[in-house]
């Protein structure tokens, strides 16, 4: 017999992340704000030249630089 996720056709990483969200919606306000923020995340991305590590930036930046028509 299949998972319930599964024959809803959601993914395993989706169930997670909609049950961690149904849970910190259910929390107390103080323990809520606390929980929210420890769920947040930021990637950095930084690229490699010639053996350096150039500065680490978020990856919405870098996405953002790099959809801009250059001049």
């Amino acid at each position: 017999m299949s998972a319930a996720y599964k024959a809803a056709g959601i993914s395993y990483n989706r169930l997670l992340a909609i049950s961690g969200r149904v849970l910190r919606r259910s929390l107390k306000e103080d323990k809520r704000i606390q929980a929210e923020r420890r769920g947040e995340s930021e990637l950095r991305v930084a690229f490699w030249k010639n053996g350096k590590q150039s500065e680490a930036k978020p990856i919405d930046q870098v996405t953002k630089e790099a959809a801009q028509p250059s001049a």
